[in-house]
């Protein structure tokens, strides 16, 4: 059974080509700087080192069709799909999926209309999750595709937990409310603690911290996201790699007056040109981390702030669940910084939080926990997978349609 899951971005594609029956990768790759002189297509097969293949195909790729187009030559010349009739399904990332859609749906020209109605929601990032879709649905017509949302599994929260403090209108009117992103990963981890515990999901009550260029938190009671860090957009919560995270919403009314800017250079602002990038100039955490180590004032001041925030939603979050049988870190930040989760749990020794600094330094790839052994609270370090997350999702909303009733 194979499944081809995309990520469309403004000027990319991110896919991968599934074996499900062993959760297996068979291709990989991405289409980058699409509509670009120098755009090009890196296309990524399993080697018997346990790595993987590269080939780079260095040539014009005018728009999302003929990213899509070269995608499907480069699957089927590496013979990972020799005809779209081998798959099963097609699963696309939509970043905001708002109230309408909750969970993911077998995609129909009437989700599509759905999915175009959400734009205003996601600026950003929908348009290019439509076009993706709406070109895959032209070229592979006869293939199930499915839309799952990063929007979905929080949407379980409760509404003291989603309200922002507005006129109520707004939110009836406009639809504005506290949505979380990251769903996939959060959702996927917690799985994958709930395997590695011993115990059924239903059982447990965690924090999942993703921590990468975009960072979220998020609390979850029985299974069920019940708070996250992100709002409306992703720009609220945590520090970010470009992203300022939880600021007074009035500094915004006060730089438009001091500095005359619109509300779209401010909104560019807030959402490129800050966070890590904005404390120090830099949004890689490996080069802030090292610019910390050689002295750099500013980089430190950003590696503390960042922890900082992150113990501060550790803290409400343990508040809010009341009793905490592990927390999680994932993303590229999460899996790789030993710095970052050794800061971010200092302190919280009166919670039961300990880490352990050998098991924290040791480079392990699988899942595996770092607490001392007298910490009541299980500290797991969990690679994500959002693909084979969104792979899975579209199988079970496949078979789910095809289940006769």
């Amino acid at each position: 059974m194979k499944v081809l899951v995309i990520n469309c971005g403004s000027s990319s594609i991110k896919y991968q080509l599934f074996a499900m029956g062993g959760c297996s990768v068979i291709a990989a790759g991405v289409v980058e700087r699409i509509g670009e002189a120098d755009s090009r297509l890196i296309h990524r097969r399993p080697a018997d080192s346990g790595r993987f293949d590269e080939t780079v195909h260095a040539q014009s790729i005018l728009d999302h069709r003929d990213g899509l187009q070269h995608i499907a030559a480069a699957l089927r010349e590496s013979d990972a799909l020799r005809d779209p009739s081998e798959l099963f399904g097609i699963g696309h990332r939509v970043v905001h999926g708002g109230e309408a859609f909750q969970r993911p749906i077998l995609i129909s020209s009437k989700v599509v209309e759905g999915l175009r109605e959400m734009v205003p929601l996601a600026p950003l990032h929908n348009p290019a999750n439509l076009l993706g879709i709406e070109v895959s649905l032209e070229l592979v017509p006869d293939v199930p595709q499915v839309a799952v949302f990063d929007t979905a599994f929080h949407q379980s929260m409760p509404p003291h937990a989603f309200h922002y403090a507005l006129p109520h209108e707004l939110y009836t009117a406009h639809h504005v409310r506290r949505y979380g992103f990251h769903g996939t990963s959060h959702y996927y981890v917690a799985k994958q603690a709930a395997s590695h515990l011993g115990k059924p999901l239903e059982a447990l009550n965690l924090i999942t911290l993703h921590l990468g260029n975009g960072a979220s938190a998020a609390a979850i009671r029985a299974g069920k996201s019940i708070d996250t860090s992100m709002g409306m957009t992703p720009l609220e919560g945590l520090i970010m790699g470009t992203r300022c995270g939880d600021i007074d919403p009035a500094i915004h009314f006060f730089l438009a007056r001091t500095t005359g800017k619109s509300n779209d250079e401010l909104e560019s602002l807030l959402n490129t040109e800050s966070g890590l990038k904005g404390i120090c100039g830099k949004n890689d955490m490996r080069e802030v981390m090292s610019l910390s180590d050689s002295g750099d004032d500013r980089a430190r001041l950003a590696v503390e702030m960042y922890c900082y925030r992150i113990k501060k939603y550790i803290g409400a979050y343990f508040a809010v669940l009341g009793r905490v049988d592990a927390i999680v870190f994932t993303g590229g930040i999460g899996e790789n910084a030993a710095l970052i989760r050794q800061r971010a749990c200092e302190g919280l020794a009166a919670l039961g939080i300990i880490i352990d600094e050998r098991r924290n330094k040791m480079p392990v790839r699988e899942a595996r926990e770092i607490q001392r052994n007298d910490s009541a609270v299980s500290i797991l370090v969990i690679p994500t997978d959002e693909e084979l997350e969104i792979a899975t999702q579209t199988v079970a909303c496949i078979q789910a349609e095809r289940e006769p009733g």
